[in-house]
């Protein structure tokens, strides 16, 4: 049997404590897992990337974000839920799935509440947002701020819609939210709950007529494939709100909480300026000219529904103001759900912000 000879011993007994000492990359202190249900290049995901920089960079890696996008973890619902029950650090998700667990929350899914963007943005970001988040823990969430998606409008596969009455006996996917059950309900439609992951092949299998949703993710989504007929309503403007589980959070160190504070505002400003830049110029796809190495935006939102052959219906001021006055019934039943500190609050902050841009 052959034997080490005491010199080659020594040499690999160094190496051995050589290796054992190198310096290894740290593991990080906390992973906070990142869901939200919004595809890939939308605003929302834009956003969520964001957050994930910054909150590494300014730990120095001491936390971990890993960004969950395109409901792989779940639809919104099953996502609070994870949130709620600790099994999930973070996530975006709608108000008006929200309202199911914080009933307050339905105050920014009324309809027609926000006449435009700005108004909303002026609202938003005042002190009826803090009165509204302070609702928040009571179940078990942390709310530190919005994200968005945009106006919602609707998308049909049978008929033009320009009244209220149109939408009779259409069966429309909502999200699982009371006031947008409510809402539809009032205007005669079938509404059917269903979480986002499934609204393309039930509107291709005829399962459902339609759905409601910003034009430009009813075009992300393919929506508009099997959806020819879209009416822009701009009827609830899709806000959601950045939750963390409260537990953790609330076992976090003061330094750690001060940069998601940070980060989660930095979200608002990205994922806001993302959606204007999707709204005003722009572009859905873009190509870069092989010749010259210039960026060529490519069509807009309603050019790109148009090349589809989908017929879009835009509202004239008077037409729109038929749909918000059949909506007088679900205000004054939400008044008494929401409960009138935060609805009282918010319906004055909207006729305040109108009032001083008049």
């Amino acid at each position: 049997m052959r034997t080490m000879k005491p010199f080659a011993f020594l040499i690999l007994s160094v190496a051995l404590i050589l290796l054992s000492a190198a310096p290894t990359a740290a593991a990080p202190k906390l992973v906070i897992k990142y869901g939200h249900v919004a595809p890939p290049f939308h605003g929302q995901t834009v956003g969520v990337e964001h957050f994930k920089r910054y909150v590494e960079e300014k730990t120095n890696h001491e936390i971990e974000v890993k960004h969950f996008p395109a409901s792989q973890l779940g639809g919104e619902r099953s996502l609070a839920e994870q949130v709620q029950a600790g099994t999930l650090e973070m996530a975006t998700i709608t108000t008006a799935v929200l309202s199911n667990f914080v009933p307050q929350a339905a105050v920014v899914d009324l309809p027609f509440l926000f006449p435009d963007r700005r108004t909303a943005y002026a609202v938003l970001d005042s002190e009826v947002r803090d009165l509204l988040f302070r609702y928040f823990p009571a179940k078990g969430f942390m709310a530190l701020g919005w994200t968005e998606n945009e106006f919602r409008d609707l998308t049909n596969s049978k008929r033009p819609i320009r009244r209220p009455e149109d939408l009779k006996g259409l069966k429309i996917r909502l999200m699982e939210s009371p006031v947008y059950l409510d809402t539809f309900r009032q205007l005669g439609v079938n509404p059917v709950p269903m979480p986002f992951p499934e609204v393309y092949n039930a509107l291709q299998q005829g399962v459902i007529d339609g759905q409601d949703n910003p034009l430009y993710t009813s075009i992300l989504m393919k929506f508009t494939e099997v959806n020819k007929y879209v009416t822009i309503t701009h009827h609830i403007l899709t806000e959601c709100v950045q939750i963390m589980n409260l537990d953790l959070w609330n076992r976090l160190p003061d330094r750690y909480k001060k940069v998601i504070r940070e980060a989660a505002y930095e979200v608002e400003l990205v994922n806001r300026g993302h959606t204007a830049q999707d709204k005003l110029a722009l572009s859905l796809r873009k190509k870069v000219d092989k010749a010259t190495g210039k960026v060529i935006p490519g069509p807009s939102i309603y050019e790109e529904a148009r090349r589809q052959g989908v017929q879009i219906i835009e509202l004239t001021d008077e037409e729109r103001q038929a749909f918000k006055d059949a909506m007088k019934p679900v205000y004054e039943k939400y008044r008494k759900i929401i409960g009138p500190e935060v609805f009282d609050a918010f319906m004055a902050k909207v006729k305040e912000i109108n009032k001083y841009r008049q």
